[in-house]
């Protein structure tokens, strides 16, 4: 728009000159043309809003182009560019009236130019009028729409970052939970339990004593260990050093049976592949999870690891031949074990059964699917 002012400045300019040579007009039609120039090029520095500076700018723009159109009528159609001028200085109404009133002054131009009476410079110019403003105002009634869809997005996407980051954050505390709670808490749960039973005998199995005093802290030393890998990356001390998770669980066994002096065996059925850190951290967890369960509520005697890889799923049985229980819903098991170990399962699309009943022991079997190779 800016580049069509000029174009029918110039232009206007040069029919002047052309039309009219060695007119006694031309010197001040010359410096009005310069000098509207001049007012049109400070506008942009001036905003687009209507401020008393930018309202005082149109007012000089509008008072030079009707001067010279009053002395040179052809300068008429530089109106088309000051619609829009206008239309984006002005509110809507006010813009309305200012269109209004250079369309009537440039129908006044034509009229002088003609020789007659001619129907089509009165209808022909508030026809461009009416178009020019009709399109201006279209394309800015879109434009503010655009807008407000636009920082309607911004503000959605703002909140979908805020939802995902609270989700994320109760998510890792949940994780944490059940990490402290599979590691730390069972630990000091099990060196309460042996500071108990050394007590009991301090005086009358010194010995008996010392071996529950040592057991609880090779216990404390693990849990350190498990403090300072959460720290760390938060993966299981014994699959961090590389180990494998059938190594893992064969060690666990083994500390289950010096602590508890429950009889933990472990089977590995089918050829064991590599798995994702995150299935092989989870299997473990879960399998510290049920034996702790087994050695605080069961009274069993003997405890049993299977692991089977199945080739599209790996699978994790915990069996003992304990006390048992009644099976119940998934919500409404007593503690922090069971549904923690239910909530990994469920955190890698796993399913988990638990099949108990009274006097006959019961086992837990947990079910991860892996990815095809």
């Amino acid at each position: 728009m800016h580049a069509a002012f000029f174009l029918l400045l110039g232009a206007s300019l040069t029919r002047f000159l052309i039309r009219h040579p060695g007119d006694g007009r031309t010197s001040w039609i010359v410096a009005l043309s310069a000098a509207l120039a001049a007012l049109y090029v400070l506008g942009p520095a001036l905003g687009s809003r209507p401020t008393p500076r930018r309202l005082g700018w149109l007012a000089a723009v509008v008072a030079v182009w009707m001067v010279l159109v009053v002395l040179a009528p052809s300068f008429s159609w530089c109106a088309v560019p000051l619609f829009y001028t206008g239309l984006r200085t002005l509110p809507t109404r006010a813009a309305l009236v200012l269109v209004a009133l250079l369309t009537a002054f440039v129908v006044a131009a034509q009229l002088m130019l003609a020789e007659g009476v001619d129907p089509n410079l009165v209808v022909a110019p508030p026809a461009v009028a009416a178009v020019a403003t009709a399109v201006f105002v279209q394309m800015q009634r879109q434009g503010d729409r655009q807008r407000l869809l636009i920082d309607d997005l911004i503000r959605t996407r703002r909140e979908l970052a805020d939802t995902e980051r609270r989700e994320g954050t109760l998510a890792e505390r949940q994780r944490l939970s059940m990490e402290i709670h599979d590691t730390l808490a069972q630990g000091l749960s099990s060196q309460q339990m042996l500071l108990q039973a050394s007590e009991r005998v301090w005086e009358s199995d010194p010995a008996a004593a010392r071996r529950h005093v040592r057991t609880a802290e090779s216990i404390a030393e693990r849990n350190l260990a498990e403090a300072r890998r959460f720290v760390h990356d938060l993966a299981p001390a014994e699959l961090a050093t590389g180990g494998s998770l059938p190594e893992a669980l064969r060690a666990l066994a083994a500390r289950a049976a010096t602590e508890s002096g429950l009889d933990v065996r472990l089977h590995v059925d089918g050829t064991p592949v590599p798995l994702p850190d995150r299935v092989e951290s989870a299997l473990l967890r879960i399998a510290q999870g049920a034996l702790a369960n087994v050695t605080e509520h069961a009274g069993a005697a003997t405890a049993a690891l299977t692991l089977t890889y199945l080739g599209d799923q790996i699978v994790l049985d915990v069996a003992d031949d304990g006390r048992g229980f009644v099976a119940v819903a998934p919500r409404e098991g007593r503690g922090h074990g069971l549904p923690a170990i239910r909530a990994r399962v469920a955190q890698l699309g796993g399913s988990l059964t638990v099949e108990s009943a009274p006097g006959e022991g019961a086992v837990l079997s947990a079910a991860i699917p892996l990815e095809e190779r």
